[in-house]
């Protein structure tokens, strides 16, 4: 698809960014080969969001680039703001580009007297004027039916695979899901890398704390690719890893595509036998947490092309056939 002739069909557009993410909105401007739109945003002397935008966007198909990482009520509110602003400004779509999506986790009520706070997130999104989000890899792919707005969910299963197909590992590859509800999207994985699967079996004794149980399939002499959409604490990642090697695997890579890295989890990565952690960039990565063991691959280049489908009313699906 040429950019020059996608950009000449998407008419009256701005592309807008919080302050979340401006390095990916960034990438993404290159990609499309189009300015980021002058806006505003930051904080009143007591704290409160402050928006302003600079020229009129009347009439205008606004996108706004905000993923709700750390912190993240204040790029949640800065995101609600910049949409209310918008709409009072008579945008005519407010597209919401929240390549990580905040609250996901919270998607079902576990044990009495829990909210669902995906669910609320997503009736604030819509309240404050969103007409369409465009989002990557959900924690729970069901939270797209919680909007009553149309939700493009990008997966960054095809960004990673470029990357492992130029490793050659030739047969020697296993995808292996990190647990029991995982495997979707490890089989997703491993279909466009043409490898079979495992599966490690756990139990959450407390919440953030895994422990390994058992491993479906056969890692024995094969590189373990284990693939999960959010590395928090990495709890998880460290101790299927150890399990693994156990088992005989005789190296193990992870791939997640939301960096969250919370607490130590950069120096457990550093200590533990994963060989090396593949990231995307839709939470930004701090320099405090890099590492050599840490590779960061880039979705600007998936999400222009996505907008760019739909502001020219083009299929986003084709994209990832």
């Amino acid at each position: 698809m040429s950019t020059k002739n996608s950009i000449d069909e998407i008419g009256n557009f701005c592309l807008m960014t919080g302050n979340a993410n401006p390095e990916l909105a960034q990438k993404i401007a290159d990609h499309m080969g189009v300015k980021i739109f002058d806006t505003f945003v930051g904080r009143f002397n007591n704290g409160e969001s402050q928006v302003m935008i600079s020229d009129s966007i009347r009439g205008k198909d606004i996108f706004i680039i905000q993923p709700t990482s750390q912190p993240v009520n204040d790029n949640l509110m800065d995101l609600l703001i910049m949409a209310d602003a918008c709409k009072r400004a008579s945008a005519h779509s407010i597209t919401a580009v929240v390549p990580y999506y905040a609250y996901a986790r919270q998607d079902r009520k576990t044990r009495g007297r829990e909210p669902i706070s995906a669910k609320l997130v997503a009736n604030l999104m819509v309240a404050a004027g969103m007409t369409r989000v465009i989002t990557v890899d959900l924690h729970a792919g069901q939270i797209q039916g919680f909007f009553d707005i149309p939700v493009d969910h990008l997966k960054a299963a095809p960004v990673l695979a470029d990357y492992f197909r130029e490793q050659d590992f030739g047969n020697d590859l296993v995808v292996v899901s990190p647990d029991l509800g995982g495997v979707t999207r490890a089989r997703e994985l491993a279909d466009y890398l043409k490898a079979p699967i495992a599966i490690i079996e756990k139990r959450r004794p407390r919440p953030g704390e895994a422990e390994v149980m058992s491993i479906i399939g056969d890692v024995n002499g094969k590189i373990a690719l284990m693939v999960d959409d959010i590395v928090d604490t990495a709890g998880s990642l460290c101790e299927g890893a150890k399990a693994l090697r156990k088992l005989g695997a005789k190296k193990v890579i992870a791939a997640c595509t939301h960096a969250v890295l919370s607490k130590n989890a950069v120096e457990r990565i550093d200590n533990s036998d994963i060989g090396q952690l593949v990231i995307t960039d839709t939470i930004p990565l701090p320099p405090d947490k890099h590492s050599p063991k840490i590779t960061v691959l880039s979705m600007a280049g998936a999400i222009g092309d996505v907008i760019l489908n739909i502001q020219s009313h083009r299929s986003v699906s084709v994209l990832f056939r």
